[in-house]
Parts: structure tokens; sequence; C-alpha cells
């Protein structure tokens, strides 16, 4: 008998995780990037093609176990123009293969929160990001609930781990130039506690729900740290990686207002920093509860990840 087939779209440092476990268990992989790239192994077939084309990804669909929206559409001035038609269509892609459908979430959909944030707590966004990301999940659930799917989403923080791109979070990026002895200007108050996830526990909690039809129907948070602040996070890299102690400068806020008429970027970005103005955490006991899933060590994930963004920071400086 084959082995079963899970689709993976989206080749970035979840998607390139999930592939890799899937794969070193002896599954057999699908990975769909527009441009094919992805991890080599014996076990992931590379498919170039756009996930947005329907048809296109009902036919590479066809036959599989689990479906892993790892897709990220870029920037944040794209997602309004490309998440749609992109979700729209994987959606399509699980409901006529008969697929799990797991979808790689964010936080985004909570908005300004006051307490740890749980699984249960309503979505109450307040920028157009959030509720895109929320309009995603409802329509899934809504599908989920008419019989046509089974579908499941993991919310996760910001980035951290050696995978993760300079860009992936407000964390890698300052790190871009604290791990390189430069100053890192920072765009919210560096000092308020922050829950970080780790690239691998991503992966490893959405292998999991695909899995077990407890998590169906339902959103999971992703386990992550204890909250850290931003600077107390950029200190304990550099101490291990050999680097100076971070130097943080933030803007004014009302020259980040200003960016904004000019930047796209920079007013899309204006509409999250609550995340970072005051404490922002992630309680995921239910997650460790049903499944058993913890967050990596802290002190795991700093040993693995101050070298690898150190000797990136060396090298972007140089460049």
């Amino acid at each position: 008998m084959a082995a079963e087939l899970h689709l993976v779209i989206g080749a970035g440092p979840v998607g390139t995780s999930v592939a890799h476990r899937l794969a070193r268990d002896g599954r057999r992989v699908r990975l769909v990037t527009r441009s094919g790239s992805g991890p080599e192994h014996p076990l992931i077939q590379r498919v170039a093609a756009d996930a947005s084309d329907s048809a296109a990804l009902a036919v590479l669909a066809k036959r599989a176990t689990v479906i892993y929206n790892c897709a990220n559409p870029g920037s944040y001035p794209q997602w309004k123009r490309v998440w749609p038609p992109l979700a729209a269509s994987i959606l399509r892609a699980a409901e006529s293969s008969g697929a799990v459908l797991v979808t790689l979430g964010n936080l985004y959909g909570y908005g300004p929160v006051t307490v740890p944030m749980t699984r249960d707590m309503p979505l109450r966004p307040t920028d157009p990001k959030g509720a895109l990301r929320a309009r995603m999940w409802e329509e899934a659930l809504a599908s989920h609930e008419a019989g046509r799917v089974r579908a499941t989403e993991a919310r996760a923080s910001d980035y951290i781990g050696p995978t993760a791109p300079a860009r992936s979070s407000v964390l890698a990026f300052y790190a871009n130039a604290t791990l390189a002895d430069r100053m890192a200007w920072v765009f919210a108050d560096p000092d308020q506690p922050h829950s970080w996830t780790a690239v691998n526990d991503i992966a490893a909690t959405l292998i999991t729900l695909g899995a077990d039809r407890r998590a169906w129907g339902s959103p999971w948070l992703v386990p992550s740290s204890a909250p850290v602040s931003t600077r107390d996070v950029l200190s304990q890299l550099a101490r291990i990686a050999g680097a100076g102690e971070p130097r943080l400068r933030r803007i004014p806020r009302g020259l980040l207002h200003t960016a904004g008429f000019f930047v796209p970027t920079m007013r899309e970005l204006r509409s999250v920093l609550y995340q970072f103005d005051a404490p922002f955490a992630v309680d995921a006991s239910a997650t460790t509860d049903t499944f058993g899933l913890t967050a990596s060590p802290w002190r795991k994930v700093l040993a693995r990840t101050a070298p690898i963004w150190r000797e990136r920071a060396l090298v972007s400086r140089t460049a």
C-alpha cells in the first residue's frame, strides 16, 4: 500500500519544517509553491503551481490525507488582494478531496487583549489583517459545520528559531541589527512581555492537529514561550552569540504615522503594534492538555537560534 499523501502549501520556515517532519516519518509529501522550491528529500515532491488556481490545486490535492495551508502571500499590503482567492482555493481543494484542512493562523484576530489569549477567546479584530484572518477561519468553520470539510487551525505568535527569516517577525528583524552590533530602531515598546513561538513547535502542532480528530472544528494555540520582553530576548541571544549588549532606539509613533503615507508596509504595520505596546501572552494549556504538546525548552530555542541569526546578521552587515 502506498504511503499516505500530505499536501503542504508554502515552503517558508513552517511549511519546510512540516514537510521535513512528515518525510522523516515516512509520509509522502507534495509541496506546492509558485517556484517549485523547497527541501530535497526522496519522499518530498516539489511542484510549481499557483495555489490560488482552484482547478490546478484540486488535481494536486486528489488522494491527499491532509492539506496544510502554510502559505504566506508576502508583505502586508498584498494580503487583501492575495489571501481571499488563495484561501478559497485551498478550502475548495480540501472539500473536493476529502482531506483534513489544517491552516497556519496567527493571533491578529483577537485584537488588543488585556489577559492571556486562549483558543476560546472571541475574535475581535481591530485592523483589516486581523479581520481577514478571522473571516478565513469563519469560512472554513462554516464549511466544517456543514459537513463539507474537516478543518482546524493552529494559531502562532511571532516566530523564533534558526530558520525564521529576518523579516518573519519583528524580533528577527531587530536581531539582524543587534547581533551585528548595530543600533536597532524599534517600532514599539521593547520592554513589554511578549510570547514567542518556535518554528518547530508550529510544525509539530500542525501535524498533530491534522492527525487527531479531536482537533477538527476548532482553533488551537501553538504552545509558546512564557512572556519575555523584546529587549530581554535580544540580550539573551546576544550573550549566547558573543555579540554586544543590544542597543535599541524607539521610533516615535508620529514618525511612523508619517512614514505610513509613503510606505504601505509601514502603514499596515502600525495597525498591529498594539501587540507590543502592552503584555501579549499566549495560554496554550488547552493544546497541552488535549494533545500533550508543549513549547520547546526556551534555553534550547535560544541556543539553536543565536549562532545562526548572528552569522546571518554579520553577513548582512558586510553585504
